[in-house]
């Protein structure tokens, strides 16, 4: 609606309404977590745990509202009909940019559960984001470092409990956990400084996925694969958003079943987990020739 203002306006409006569109459901989460904290009953616990997550999903719809009103972008989405939004889902995907929340968050609001992340306990303190993450149930970690395991061998294993309790609320209403597996958003850079063997991705991390999966695999029907692209460029991607210079978002979902990770063999075993690293590996290569795919399409019809 407003693509036809000059890229500096078009920022000027859409920090604004993003900023203002945060402030406002971070506070309503804000004052739910308060609740939650002060009548921690289970009943209410619940009511309120869909309350939240239908704020988040305003947040994400309010989203969509600026996109719509600062750009004109194309959404070239395949594989929402395969989902359920009652379902559990563990979704892993590449990282272009700080859009990608945004952008997934959107367009998969009406489709499965809203998204959960796994977050450092440190967010926990940060002030209105913190305590509205904790109210959408959004598991904190404090993961053990390999200094103090050597120093306390008795901690090996208190992560994956950890894990486990922090998840044993999502056993009572759908859910979907993403991991972002390269652990770091792409640049050019990163990739050579990896040596990576892919031409538009990192190196997957197959511990945080594997992780998630030792702790609560069995409560997921599926996993969802999710590619997403931006075949114009994906060097300051939402910069150009916010400037309404993106014109296309490219996002595939590929529904995959669950892989079983018994955390009595996959941490004990070598073996095992250097099988689980070639399965993310060889899912890696794929997606890596799909964005090639996307990206010479684009290119082509653009010619």
């Amino acid at each position: 609606m407003l693509s036809f203002l000059p890229g500096p306006v078009l920022y000027f409006i859409s920090l604004s309404l993003l900023i203002i569109n945060t402030i406002l459901w971070s506070t309503l989460l804000t004052i739910g977590g308060v609740i939650k904290l002060l009548l921690p009953f289970l009943p209410i616990r619940r009511l309120l745990t869909r309350i939240m997550n239908r704020l988040m999903w305003s947040w994400a719809t309010c989203n969509g509202g600026i996109l719509y009103l600062i750009s004109n972008i194309e959404w070239d989405v395949k594989g929402l009909e395969k989902l359920d939004p009652d379902g559990w889902y563990l979704l892993i995907s590449n990282h272009v940019s700080g859009f990608d929340i945004a952008a997934q968050t959107y367009l998969l609001r009406n489709n499965i559960p809203m998204l959960k992340f796994f977050l450092k306990k440190e967010l926990l303190y940060v002030p209105i984001m913190g305590l509205g993450c904790w109210a959408l149930d959004m598991p904190f970690m404090d993961r053990t470092s390999a200094a103090k395991l050597k120093k306390n061998p008795k901690l090996k294993g208190k992560d994956l409990e950890t894990t486990r309790k922090a998840c044993e609320r999502f056993k009572h209403s759908p859910t979907s956990i993403i991991n972002y597996v390269e652990g770091s958003r792409f640049t050019e850079e990163k990739r050579l400084r990896q040596n990576s063997p892919y031409r538009h991705l990192l190196r997957p991390k197959a511990s945080g996925i594997a992780f998630t999966l030792s702790a609560m695999g069995e409560q997921f029907t599926s996993l969802l694969n999710i590619t997403i692209v931006y075949p114009e460029t994906s060097e300051k991607v939402l910069a150009n958003v916010m400037h309404g210079r993106t014109k296309k978002v490219v996002i595939r979902i590929e529904v995959l079943p669950v892989p079983r990770v018994d955390p009595e063999v996959y941490f004990k075993s070598p073996e095992t987990r250097v099988e689980f690293q070639r399965w993310l590996n060889q899912l890696w290569f794929e997606k890596d020739q799909q964005i090639d795919d996307i990206i010479k399409i684009h290119q082509d019809q653009n010619a």
